[in-house]
This record gives C-alpha cells, sequence and structure tokens, in this order.
C-alpha cells in the first residue's frame, strides 16, 4: 500500500470523473501560466511561459515504480496537482513511459494555456483523456477570471482548442469554472456555450469553488444556479463536486504516522474536508481525525471552511 513519502505522486484520489486516481505532480509549487483567483492550491508563485524539466523525468518514474510495486491499484495516472503540468517539458515522454509499464488510463488536466503551441498538443495527444479549461469569451474576461501570464491571448489560446479537437481522436473534456461575478450570468454563460460548441468537447463539466480559493472574495455559486447554466450547453453540461461523497467504513492498513504523511500530501494539492478523506482513503472518520491530530501537533495543517490544507510547503 502506498505510504506516502513521495515527491511527485500523490493518492491514489477517488474522482468521480475518474475513478481511483493516482496523481503525479511535475511542477513545484505554484508554477502556471495563470493566476486563477480561485485556485485551492494557492496564489501563483511562479508565473511563466517557459517550459522546461523542472523536476527530473527519472525520478517521476522511479517514483511510479515503487509505487507499481507497493500498491499499482489505480483506475487512471492523472498529470496535475501544483501547477499546470504541460509546463514540463518532458509531459509527453512520461505519458509514454507510463502506457509502457501499465495499463491504466492516463489523463493530462491542463489548463489548455500553451495549446497553441502544436509540440505541447502533439505531447498531449499521447494521453487517453485531457481536460482543459474554458471559462471566458474573449480578452477582458479571460484576464479578469484567470490572471493569465501578460504574453498570453484568448484568440491564440482558443483557437489551439479547437486545434486540438482535431488532432485528438480520444476523449476530451472541458471544463467550465464558474466564478460568482465574473462568468455566472446567463449572457456570459450563453457565450462560453457557443464557443464550447465550436470545440465540440465529448464532455463539458461546470465547477465552482467549493473549496477554499486563495482569494478569500471567491464564492461558490450555488447548486441552483449552476443546475440552470448547465442546460446552456448542449449537449446539457454535468454539473461537478457540489455532492458530499459517502463515507466508508473501512480500516487502514497504515500506521497512524503513515496515514498522516499520505494525507498531508494530498490535502497540499487538494484541500478536503473529513468526508473527502474518508472517501479518498476508503476508512472510516475515525481514523482520519486521529491523522489529523497528528498533523495539528506538527503545526502542518489548517483547517477553513471545514476544508483542511497543509499550512507549509513540502
Amino acid at each position: 500500500m502506498m505510504t506516502g513519502g513521495y515527491r511527485f505522486l500523490f493518492g491514489p484520489v477517488r474522482s468521480r470523473r475518474l475513478g481511483r486516481s493516482l496523481g503525479i505532480d511535475l511542477v513545484p509549487l505554484k508554477v502556471c501560466t495563470y493566476d486563477c483567483p480561485y485556485c485551492q492550491v494557492g496564489k501563483t508563485t511562479e508565473k511563466t511561459l517557459k517550459r522546461q524539466e523542472y523536476v527530473p523525468m527519472d525520478a517521476v518514474l522511479a517514483e511510479f515504480d515503487d509505487w507499481m510495486a507497493r500498491d499499482g491499484q489505480a483506475d487512471c495516472v492523472t498529470l496535475a496537482g501544483n501547477g499546470e503540468p504541460t509546463l514540463h517539458s518532458r509531459f509527453g515522454e512520461v505519458l509514454d513511459a507510463i502506457g509502457a509499464r501499465c495499463r491504466f488510463r492516463r489523463i493530462v488536466l491542463s489548463n489548455g494555456s500553451l495549446f497553441s503551441q502544436p509540440d505541447v498538443r502533439a505531447a498531449a495527444a499521447k494521453a487517453d483523456v485531457v481536460k482543459v479549461t474554458l471559462s471566458a469569451w474573449d480578452q477582458a474576461s479571460f484576464e479578469a477570471i484567470h490572471h493569465p501570464h501578460a504574453a498570453l491571448q484568448f484568440d491564440a489560446f482558443f483557437e489551439g482548442l479547437k486545434a486540438f479537437r482535431r488532432e485528438f481522436s480520444r476523449e476530451y473534456w472541458l471544463e467550465v469554472f464558474v466564478v460568482s461575478g465574473l462568468n455566472d450570468g446567463p449572457e456570459q454563460m450563453r457565450r462560453i456555450a457557443d464557443l464550447a460548441a465550436m470545440i465540440a468537447p465529448d464532455r463539458i463539466h461546470l465547477n465552482t469553488a467549493v473549496r477554499p480559493a486563495w482569494d478569500v472574495a471567491v464564492k461558490p455559486v450555488a447548486g441552483s444556479q449552476m443546475d440552470e447554466l448547465a442546460r446552456l450547453f448542449s449537449p446539457v453540461a454535468e454539473v461537478i463536486g457540489l455532492a458530499a461523497p459517502p463515507v466508508p467504513a473501512g480500516r487502514s492498513t497504515l500506521t497512524p504516522d503513515e496515514l498522516a504523511d499520505r494525507i498531508s500530501s494530498l490535502i497540499q494539492r487538494h484541500p478536503a474536508t473529513t468526508a473527502d478523506l474518508c472517501a479518498t482513503l476508503g476508512i472510516g472518520a475515525g481514523e482520519v481525525e486521529l491523522a489529523i491530530s497528528l498533523l495539528k501537533v506538527r503545526g502542518l495543517v489548517k483547517n477553513e471552511g471545514g476544508y483542511y490544507g497543509r499550512t507549509t510547503d513540502i
């Protein structure tokens, strides 16, 4: 069983969309092309378009091989985490290497900001599922919602998303992040829906700031409003992340210290409630609360609005 202690792997996390997903983090906290105020990971510390090998690919694959030997139980492997994974210059090679080692579905969760670059699209096309984000409709809304790198232009970004659809025959998902006061009006969402129709993704997901955002002014949009906005898309978009996960009553095979380490790794990237952690780990609330108490003693956890997050970087 995975015991934590990995620098680049986290989870597996139970995802409604992906099943049991092992995360791979290819950039340091928090290297990104955007500085989205709704981000659950935190404020961007290095906003960049520079693609390089931010973390050593060999070290990532060594951890993956170790995890395969120790646990190896997942439905998919997901490139995601502390920032934008396509900034890693060898993320396509990582996808190839994982495909040579296992039959898990390979997922890329990207903001799509670099898909105007043919080499990025070619690397992403090695995945089985690619999810990109479209939450704006023009340059002004793009800047207001995402706080992108100054060199990013919405029109080029959107053309990149369309080009990838032409080049990618597997599952292409589109996420629309709904931000109160910025894009949650029917007319605004219709403009996004019209653009989404031009991309023709296989699935469309509507999300909102359920987990605490780094900008405390960002609040979640109500479920009833999300349902109304979802109906503006054709086909109707799926609203995700609002329902609480079921709480299982299994027991962990990890020691309390090992469980605390694993929870610490998870909440660094994904702030979570007790119920979220129970569902992810497949254990009861008592064990989760014991592990959280150990992290509190170490000063490594904070609680904000019912969500646990890391107080310091790993």
